[in-house]
């Protein structure tokens, strides 16, 4: 089992992020999505690529991921397992079809859901948005 270590924003320089993930909510509901090889369902994310900012790879990752095409993006912390990576909390107000990349499919939760890809970080990273923005 990997740990996962929570930073305060501003404690890591941001050319060190690898990864950004972003917890979403559309229309009340939490957003997971099922990556076609992995199977189980996931907070959307991924890598950072060579020359994006976070938020720049965010919105990225989320179009690819979920479809969204307009979306709010918040920082909440950075996290580290084996490299640094930020934490968002992203509202999603607008979502298009899947693009044919490796997303399955997506669903809408009240909660964490079952069946969850990376059970421990996404269960960490779940409760630490739900904390920062008051959803608890």
């Amino acid at each position: 089992m990997f740990e996962v270590k929570l930073h305060e924003l501003g404690t890591v320089s941001e050319d060190k992020f690898t990864r950004v993930v972003c917890v979403c909510r559309y229309k009340g509901k939490w957003v997971f999505s099922r990556n076609i090889k992995r199977g189980g369902w996931e907070i959307p994310g991924g890598h950072i690529e060579s020359g994006e900012d976070y938020l720049t790879a965010a919105k990225r990752e989320l179009y690819e991921e979920t479809g969204a095409t307009k979306v709010k993006i918040e920082p909440i912390c950075v996290y580290s397992v084996s490299t640094y990576a930020i934490l968002c909390f992203a509202e999603i107000e607008e979502l298009d079809r899947l693009p044919n990349f490796e997303i399955e499919e997506i669903d809408f939760f009240d909660t964490l859901p079952e069946n969850l890809t990376f059970p421990e970080t996404h269960r960490v990273l779940f409760n630490k948005v739900l904390e920062v923005k008051g959803f608890k």
